[in-house]
């Protein structure tokens, strides 16, 4: 039998691989887990079976155990592995395999930045004059917060065009209102899940948080990234947080005075519980993480975290952050140019993170975009060669203005998340000004609720499917009503088993009782796989604030031109996340959202226009009320 059988639920390459044991990729170590946390009785059970414990424990009792002699043949492995499952102490073991993930930037270029004398002209805008002239009339009723003088006198500052109002139209972040509010993210920590970050790079030094940091790749407590040229990643991402600001190097970060940490992670072999360590670690310290990587963009893969991953997850959600729950923020992919689709990663359809998109210099979407309904906020990121990207710091001790890709987006969502936590915030959006004044107003959340309704489907059952089709399925709902109701929407799920021959060609919508359309997944011509997806979560957040009771309609289809096309339709749940009255005084059930535009400014205007019904806690809610 394979040990790696929750492949299964994720991918049919992965079935068909550990079906055939011996074509199953070799394991890269080995997880237990005990009846509680025991360092010297895992030490002493790793040595019996000539095996080491590497690393601390994660998820309290979770250990890594490596062969000591590598070279054993997989057969004897094999046996120290049934023996080793069948100690006593050991409640559960798994034998961790390789999993291919992605760095989600977009390289056409690198222009790296290794000398600081830099064109230093400094040019004034409407929309900074008129931050400032706000933030006077506000500067007597701050107590004690420093208010930075505008502009900085950081070399790259002016060429940071998403945060001095120089994208097309003057049209920013609005990230200079909260500084002038005196928020800087003091007292947030947040950590960049990544390939390390340079800790003494001196953009970053005075930031530095060891105890936002770590080595999953090499169990030690050390970030630095190899310095080989391909890990410049995840100091580039730490940057766009928390770099520096007015000390003449760079720029500077959207939480200029957060404390920024690293874990070393993508630097090496990948597994569900490389994942777990590093998304579980020092979850009552660090705030917010920050990951701008996941599963191959290349229109052809279903893949997201595995059950390591989920439950350490689950645990930052519930527990982390002191009780408030941690934020996980995710870069949704950029896998446009291969017709590729944010609802195929499981990280970015998970309800507890914020997927967060792109949007260009001239307020369009950029040609890698990624769409999907589980998105929940853009920022701005880079286009193609003839137009600015992203400013930050770069390894060693340099600067680039190239970082690009939703790479960039996600790190610059969670700066403006850290400056809302500064506010005593539970959640952030891209309009940083609009965020921080919101917090005086801030109330918590009633508990949310999940209400879940299973399709009964008549027979045949599976229902099977030939050629191009077709289908709807309907479910009435009354928001459970009668048990723990959900009137006022947040997350939606629909969770669905199909098989057909050419996965890609299937399409799956969504219609909400308001007539909110949502395409839960659309044709991907790369996609080959002919297994389909077994309960896939989709997800959406376009019916945020609705009503859900009435009448649910998925509408499967395929655009296949095959008339021998073959499959089966197995099963559907929808999964209603969501309170019982409005989250917050003041709001209440709101029209359908609009399918955004062509224009992602449009896009953005609209997501800021819903900053209450997004405000309701997407991320915490789901399994515990806000606490600020």
């Amino acid at each position: 039998m394979c040990i790696y059988s929750f492949c299964i639920k994720f991918c049919g390459l992965c079935l068909k691989i550990c079906e055939d044991e011996a074509n199953c990729p070799e394991p890269i170590h080995t997880v237990i887990r005990l009846v509680k946390r025991d360092d010297e009785l895992a030490r002493k059970i790793a040595a019996e079976h000539g095996m080491l414990v590497k690393g601390e424990a994660f998820l309290d009792n979770h250990y890594f155990l490596y062969h000591k002699d590598d070279s054993h043949t997989r057969r004897r492995k094999r046996e120290t592995i049934a023996r080793l499952e069948s100690h006593p102490a050991v409640e559960w073991l798994s034998e961790q395999r390789p999993r291919r993930r992605s760095k989600r930037d977009y390289i056409y270029h690198d222009n790296e930045m290794r000398s600081h004398s830099l064109n230093k002209r400094m040019t004034s805008h409407s929309s900074l004059r008129s931050a400032n002239r706000v933030a006077s009339k506000r500067q007597s009723g701050l107590l004690n917060r420093e208010i930075p003088h505008l502009p900085f006198p950081d070399p790259l500052y002016q060429e940071q065009w998403y945060l001095v109002g120089k994208a097309v139209g003057n049209y920013d972040m609005n990230v200079r209102a909260a500084w002038m509010l005196g928020y800087a993210g003091r007292n947030v920590s947040v950590s960049i899940l990544d390939d390390g970050i340079q800790r003494n790079h001196p953009d970053l030094i005075a930031n530095y948080d060891p105890l936002a940091s770590a080595d999953i790749n090499d169990h030690d407590n050390d970030p630095t990234p190899q310095n080989n040229g391909d890990n410049k990643h995840g100091t580039r991402c730490a940057g766009e947080v928390a770099a520096i600001a007015g000390n003449n190097q760079c720029g500077v970060g959207v939480a200029f005075k957060a404390k920024i940490g690293g874990v070393r992670m993508l630097d090496g072999a990948v597994s569900d519980s490389v994942e777990a360590a590093s998304l579980s670690l020092n979850q009552d310290h660090i705030d917010i993480y920050s990951a701008s990587w996941g599963p191959e963009d290349d229109g052809k893969t279903f893949d997201g975290p595995g059950p390591l991953a989920r439950e350490a997850f689950y645990r930052g959600i519930k527990n982390g952050r002191r009780g408030k729950g941690n934020i996980f923020v995710w870069a949704s992919g950029n896998g446009g140019s291969r017709q590729d689709s944010c609802s195929a990663d499981g990280y970015t359809t998970s309800v507890y993170t914020l997927s967060i998109s792109s949007a260009t210099f001239d307020n369009h979407r950029p040609w890698y975009l990624e769409e999907c309904p589980s998105s929940i906020a853009t920022t701005y990121s880079s286009a193609n060669i003839n137009q600015p990207a992203i400013v930050t710091v770069d390894v060693p001790v340099g600067c680039t203005k190239m970082h690009t890709g939703t790479s960039a987006s996600a790190p610059l969502a969670a700066g403006i998340i850290a400056l809302a936590l500064e506010a005593k915030f539970g959640y952030g959006l891209i309009d940083g000004g609009a965020l921080v004044r919101l917090a005086s107003v801030w109330k918590t959340v009633p508990e949310q609720h999940i209400c879940t309704y299973e399709y009964k489907l008549a027979a045949p059952n599976p229902r099977p499917i030939i050629g191009r089709f077709q289908m709807n399925f309907t479910l009435d709902v009354n928001g459970c009503e009668s048990g723990t109701p959900v009137l006022y929407l947040e997350h939606v799920q629909v969770h669905a088993t199909v098989r057909y021959s050419k996965r890609g060609d299937l399409k799956l919508t969504l219609f909400s009782p308001s007539n909110t359309r949502s395409v839960l997944l659309p044709p991907r011509p790369q996609d080959f796989n002919s297994n389909g997806f077994h309960k896939w979560p989709f997800l959406s957040v376009q019916q945020w604030g609705e009503d859900p009771r009435g009448t649910w309609i998925l509408m499967v289809e395929s655009v296949t031109s095959d008339p021998s096309a073959t499959g089966t339709f197995h099963d559907w749940t929808l999964l209603l996340y969501g309170t019982a009255e409005p989250a917050q005084p003041g709001d209440r059930i709101h029209p359908p959202t609009p399918i955004p535009s062509q224009s992602v400014l449009g896009r953005i205007q609209q997501l800021t226009s819903q900053v209450r019904y997004f405000l309701s806690n997407a991320v915490l809610s789901s399994v515990v009320k806000v606490r600020l």
